[in-house]
């Protein structure tokens, strides 16, 4: 069967503060789904709501892959249930390699008993490494410690690659990187692409949509999709903004205080 999300009537809070105000958004196996608006208006919010962190509180709704409501998981269970997050600003963890790490996320994944051998790991991290072009040394340094931007933002796909989640959250991927690290970045994503998986990529910028064609585009303001079209949505976005979006909405003040 093919993966299926359903995010119902999301509301989150930030001490108090709704940012969230009501989030509808369906992704089925096979879509990429892009959700773009000015800043402040909620998409990472977003993203770290839907994956478990604790600073933002979930006042209502549901968000449904498979059957399951996410939301009433752990963090570690939502991974496990196929969720993944490639984030804005990935964190460095001195003192784990980054094959140890990759190898203990995926074995998570797999679970007890059916771990994956060393010489099968190694395999598939350097293929997965060569397609992302990244120096082979790097599975031996330190989880993104001393990491570009870029490199960072490459060790983020080469995760999703090899945990293969059901339904990837890319926030700002693009962020900071140079046009070949962008279409490096692109290629490993467009890669990914299959009815058993779905993405919900957030961003501001035209550009990544060049490189990865979404089936549908959201625009966000006032913690609410407000607009949803197709990649033409995208494209006149670049070329006028969103005035005309606020213009045609009656929308006053668009930004919620997060991003």
């Amino acid at each position: 069967m093919a993966t299926h999300f359903v995010i119902d009537g999301l509301k989150a809070a930030i001490e108090g503060k709704e940012i969230l105000k009501g989030i509808n958004l369906e992704i089925k196996g096979g879509e990429i789904h892009a959700i773009m608006g000015p800043n402040g208006t909620g998409k990472s919010t977003l993203a770290s709501a839907l994956m478990g962190h604790p600073k933002y509180e979930v006042t209502e709704g549901t968000a449904v892959l498979d059957g399951a409501d996410i939301l009433e998981m752990g963090v570690d269970e939502r991974a496990l249930a196929g969720l993944f997050l490639a984030m804005q600003y990935p964190s460095e963890i001195p003192g784990v390699t980054n094959s140890d790490f990759l190898r203990s996320a995926l074995n998570a994944r797999r679970g007890e008993g059916n771990e994956i051998s060393l010489i099968k790991f190694i395999r598939q991290m350097e293929s997965k490494m060569k397609d992302l072009e990244m120096n082979p040394e790097f599975a031996h340094r330190y989880l993104n410690e001393g990491f570009s931007g870029g490199e960072k933002k490459r060790n983020e796909i080469l995760q999703m690659m090899l945990l293969d989640p059901k339904i990837v959250v890319l926030d700002e991927i693009d962020s900071g990187l140079d046009i070949d690290a962008l279409r490096i970045v692109s290629q490993g994503v467009n890669a990914m692409r299959s009815e058993d998986r779905g993405f919900l990529i957030i961003t501001h910028y035209q550009r990544l949509l060049n490189y990865i064609t979404p089936d549908y585009v959201h625009v966000m303001m006032q913690g609410r999709i407000v607009k949803s079209g197709g990649p033409e949505l995208a494209q006149r976005l670049e070329n006028e903004g969103y005035d005309w979006v606020k213009e045609e909405l009656g929308i006053v003040d668009e930004t919620v205080g997060q991003a």
